[in-house]
């Protein structure tokens, strides 16, 4: 299959060709563009406010018990892990620097 010769392939950019140099005299002057007003949007009461909440709450889908159990051991799991990994790089910095210390 043919690339297009503007598409852009994979960690590199498209060439663009460069832009056409007009001479000085011939510029046209440049106005700055103003831009448009903001439009304001509509205050949102708190009924609408309320039923469009539910309306999204509605749309999640919630963990089963099952899930929320295995989730929370993996959690506590993952915890009892990093402690007793911190725990041993704790306890042997600190032989280490005894040891250097006894030394000086």
């Amino acid at each position: 299959m043919a690339k297009n010769p503007g598409t852009p392939t994979k960690g590199r950019p498209a060439r663009r060709a460069p832009a056409p140099v007009r001479p000085a005299a011939t510029a046209a002057p440049v106005v700055a563009a103003q831009a448009p007003a903001p439009v304001a949007k509509p205050r949102v009461g708190l009924v609408q406010f309320s039923r469009e909440v539910r309306a999204e709450t509605r749309k999640i889908t919630w963990p089963s018990w099952k899930e929320t159990w295995i989730t929370s051991v993996m959690v506590f799991i993952m915890v009892v892990v990093t402690s007793v990994f911190f725990l041993l790089v704790d306890g042997s910095l600190s032989f280490l620097i005894q040891q250097l210390l006894k030394l000086a």
